[in-house]
């Protein structure tokens, strides 16, 4: 693994800016904080969130799949604001079975990326604000990720079952780097 992370201009890592919100140790924070790993098995998977909520900002993170058959399983990596109208963009990675690609999957349906403002999805790829359309600009939001199992639905809609004998299934994150408005 290369080069710390920086948030701020200080140096940092998953320990100082990062939580393992849960997965009874299934989520483990590795070399000196520069790694974060979650794993999913039968009883549980993980998830983490940073310390930090952003309103603006740029933010990089290097993220590895799970290797190998991974059917059954979805990789979350999102942005999401509290609340009843919350704001959100969502990636959700569906696993596959060895040698298959990933599948990129939003809540909403199978678009590239999806957004919510105040609770409502927004189809718009850019900022249409000009012409009516919302744009999350207005709540901070807090970085999620998390890894579990979603046997019924995720490798070509559910017939494809997660095998148990690969698990553990581990996705991993590395070279955190933000440049927000906190």
């Amino acid at each position: 693994m290369v080069s710390a992370a920086k948030v701020r201009g200080l140096e940092s890592n998953f320990y100082q800016d990062f939580d393992v919100t849960w997965g009874d140790g299934r989520a483990q924070i590795l070399n000196n904080g520069e790694l974060l790993t979650l794993s999913l098995d039968k009883p549980s998977g993980s998830g983490f969130q940073p310390k930090n909520e952003y309103l603006f900002g740029k933010i990089d993170m290097q993220l590895k799949l799970v290797f190998g058959n991974s059917a059954g399983t979805v990789t979350a990596y999102y942005l999401s604001s509290q609340g009843s109208t919350h704001d959100e963009i969502d990636f959700e990675f569906l696993g596959n079975l060895s040698g298959d690609p990933y599948i990129l999957h939003t809540k909403e349906q199978q678009f590239y990326l999806c957004f919510f403002v105040h609770g409502t999805p927004i189809r718009e790829f850019k900022n249409a604000e000009s012409v009516g359309v919302p744009y999350p600009k207005n709540q901070p939001m807090r970085i999620y990720s998390s890894l579990w199992n979603a046997n019924d639905w995720a490798t070509r809609g559910g017939p494809v079952k997660t095998d148990w004998t690969q698990a553990p299934f581990v996705a991993s994150y590395q070279n955190f780097s933000a440049d927000p408005c906190i």
